[in-house]
């Protein structure tokens, strides 16, 4: 590992990502969700608009944000980001009604438009082609278990402030996160473009690739994250609300059920990179996504608590650990001087249909159940994870590290 960590850009990458996912583990997640379902009267439906206001803020601005970062540089897009994040958080902390977490959410959906095509983007310029998916990993890694401390430190704060979903509580833990969440705004100054490795071009097929067909790889791999985006939309942002709703979970059990389900993420990650060595990106993706789609369907058969909270854990982790390994691929199968452009294609399949489909969710929770909406979603998934076993011919094994 230490040949990537010479890179300042990797050791700035992996800075930024503990910080902002420890922060977005306190205030972000099920902590956010359960706030605005209070403070909009208990609805599900509003909690999907604000979503959608993520989704569209990011949309309008990803798309313009990779074109630029490839023309001009990343680096600047990360300043830019870094200002416009810090706009956010400070209107997210004052924010006590619906229209100020509506604006607050769209400003953290444009700092997400910038920021998601840059980095990634300058992540991959830093590391060397054909031997990325050890990197991703670990920095999948970190971002699970830094999300992680999010919640077990929220254990401690719901400890002292009180056990219980009291509007107030929640806005008091949102504030904690969200000082943390301004901290890793600071290494996004700090990025440069000239830090760029020569051998982190496109990836060279040689004998062992299908070059007239490795042209699909990156469309593939966009379409079926897109599918899975639209379903994963529908469930992730109701998943607090499905727990305190339907079985009466306190806000410590959330926060420890949510911890457990990050770490066991991270290290789902780290095996289903090793396990890609011998059986190969597409079909480690395929399998894993599988059974976090069994998992899925099984939650939807309202299991006891124990077995509830065991299959969570296994979708969340399962379905996650593709994520590195998904992203490697992309970006050894474009070039570099498009990267920020695919990124930002990849961001809206996520940003966009994610958050809009989120209103859907809202819909389907409200007017037919969580049950319903989950097996609508496992199903969505299914569609999503098919385009992998067309990849397996075309994606070529990862080359030894030195």
């Amino acid at each position: 590992m230490s040949q990537y960590f010479s890179n300042p850009n990797v050791k700035y990458n992996f800075i930024f990502t503990f910080l902002q996912s420890f922060g977005r583990g306190i205030w972000l997640g099920n902590v956010l969700s359960a706030y605005i379902f209070f403070l909009a009267g208990e609805s599900n439906i509003i909690l999907g608009y604000t979503s959608a206001a993520i989704g569209v803020a990011m949309t309008l601005t990803v798309i313009p944000a990779g074109y630029f970062a490839d023309k001009f540089r990343r680096d600047r897009i990360l300043r830019i980001a870094g200002l416009i994040g810090a706009i956010g958080i400070v209107i997210t902390a004052m924010a006590d009604n619906i229209l100020m977490i509506l604006i607050a959410l769209i400003f953290w959906g444009i700092f997400q438009g910038l920021i998601r095509p840059s980095l990634e983007a300058i992540f991959a310029d830093s590391v060397t082609s054909g031997q990325r998916s050890k990197i991703y990993s670990w920095i999948h890694f970190v971002r699970q278990w830094s999300m992680a401390i999010g919640p077990f430190l929220n254990v401690i704060l719901f400890l002292y402030l009180g056990d219980k979903w009291d509007i107030n509580i929640l806005r008091s833990v949102m504030l904690v996160g969200l000082g943390i969440s301004g901290l890793s705004l600071f290494p996004l100054f700090k990025f440069s473009d000239d830090y760029a490795r020569s051998d982190a071009e496109k990836l060279d097929l040689g004998e062992n690739g299908n070059i007239s067909q490795s042209k699909y790889v990156p469309y593939l791999i966009i379409t079926a994250n897109l599918i899975v985006g639209i379903g994963a939309g529908m469930t992730i942002k109701f998943f607090p609300i499905f727990f305190l709703d339907v079985y009466g979970f306190k806000p410590i059990l959330v926060q420890i059920v949510f911890g457990l389900s990050f770490i066991a993420t991270g290290i789902s990650g780290l095996l289903a990179q090793h396990a890609s060595k011998g059986g190969g990106r597409p079909l480690i993706i395929f399998i894993v996504q599988t059974f976090a789609i069994i998992s899925l369907f099984y939650i939807a058969s309202l299991p006891v608590v124990p077995l509830l909270i065991i299959a969570f854990i296994l979708r969340g982790a399962l379905m996650n650990a593709s994520q590195p390994l998904s992203r490697s691929i992309l970006m050894d199968y474009v070039s570099k001087k498009n990267r920020a452009k695919w990124n930002s294609i990849e961001a809206v399949a996520w940003g966009l249909f994610w958050n809009f489909s989120a209103s859907i969710g809202g819909y389907l929770v409200d007017f037919y159940g969580f049950s319903f909406t989950f097996i609508i979603t496992g199903s969505v998934y299914i569609v999503g994870t098919l385009p992998f076993l067309f990849l397996i011919p075309l994606v070529v094994k990862e080359k030894s590290e030195n």
